[in-house]
């Protein structure tokens, strides 16, 4: 990975978490570190990259295999000066099904912790809203062994990790607005982020007001739709209107889809590990997209891409996947 045209650091924007210890400030845009196996040697090399370009947020999770190769990355750039200090940075990683228990919560982010070779997680979220069998962190999960979770047992083994210090804050994933209702009715500590698929192709409008009106944060992930994964589609990049509006900024078709879920209030985390892609997803913060770019966009026909069941085995629609995405 070259670097030596390399010169624009970019200030990105943050915004605040209202459920966190200590007044914590997320920033906008974050290097998302899903990726397979055989390329963590290139995920160091990219978040050395990203770091010098500006870059403070990193999400990962247990399931992802990729915390080990984060931490020593992040160790590197603390060797090197990238960075002064571990507080300059802001980490995610996520709760495993095989982990979502009471009793299994505080171990598991610990394990996360000491393969990432830190004290404490900036954020820690509940991958999914269901859990399985306890066991090793594994991809995919058998069917049969699904269960459904404790959302009792589980959040308040997540608030106990936030006062414990172990994580600054809480949150989800891939919950609906019913489930997060369910979590807000026994929460201490409410969830400061709920992060989900979110594009101009799938737009999440309900789940983002909803999520306003309780003062917590959307994150968006796979913003470009997951392009390249076996789960993934083309749908965002290639689709015409917002081309169009690229075209008519001089920005390209990912710029545009960043652009727009920032200017919902989100926070995005997009996942490249090629430079020059690290960059551009960065330039999105010193222009808007207008009222006709929004009267086009809103047009634009709405479906999830991102299948719910494509981290079980055997895949297919029954009916405890399908509660996953209940209003």
């Amino acid at each position: 990975m070259d670097s030596s045209t390399q010169s624009t650091v970019f200030n990105i924007p943050k915004l605040k978490l209202s459920s966190s210890s200590g007044h914590l400030n997320m920033p906008v845009i974050g290097l998302g570190c899903a990726v397979d196996k055989s390329d963590t040697d290139a995920l160091k090399l990219a978040v050395l990259e990203a770091i010098k370009l500006g870059y403070r947020h990193f999400d990962t999770a247990a399931m992802y295999g990729t915390e080990k190769a984060l931490g020593e990355a992040i160790a590197e750039a603390l060797r090197l000066g990238l960075v002064s200090s571990r507080e300059q940075l802001f980490i995610t990683s996520k709760l495993w099904c095989q982990n979502a228990h009471r009793d299994h919560v505080i171990p598991a982010l610990k394990k996360s912790l000491s393969a990432l070779q830190m004290e404490y997680l900036d954020l820690y979220l509940v991958h999914w809203p269901i859990s399985s069998k306890p066991g090793e962190v594994g991809f995919p999960v058998p069917k049969e062994d699904l269960l459904p979770m404790d959302y009792r047992g589980v959040w308040e083994a997540m608030e106990e990790s936030q006062m414990l210090g172990l994580t600054k804050s809480i949150g989800l994933s891939n919950f609906s607005c019913k489930k997060i209702e369910t979590i807000l009715t026994f929460a201490t500590i409410p969830p400061s982020i709920n992060q989900v698929e979110m594009h101009p192709v799938w737009q999440q409008r309900k789940l983002i007001e909803f999520c306003k009106a309780k003062g917590i944060i959307v994150t968006a992930y796979s913003p470009l739709g997951a392009v390249g994964k076996i789960y993934g589609s083309n749908q965002v990049l290639e689709n015409e209107t917002l081309k169009e509006i690229a075209k008519a900024h001089g920005k390209t078709v990912a710029q545009v889809s960043l652009r727009w879920i920032v200017e919902q209030g989100a926070t995005v985390v997009v996942k490249s590990l090629n430079l020059e892609r690290m960059k551009q997803n960065l330039g999105i913060f010193d222009w808007k997209l207008t009222d006709d770019d929004y009267d086009k966009i809103n047009q634009i026909s709405q479906h999830r891409l991102i299948p719910s069941d494509f981290w079980v085995s055997p895949q297919g629609p029954f009916k405890t996947l399908e509660e996953l995405w209940d209003d």
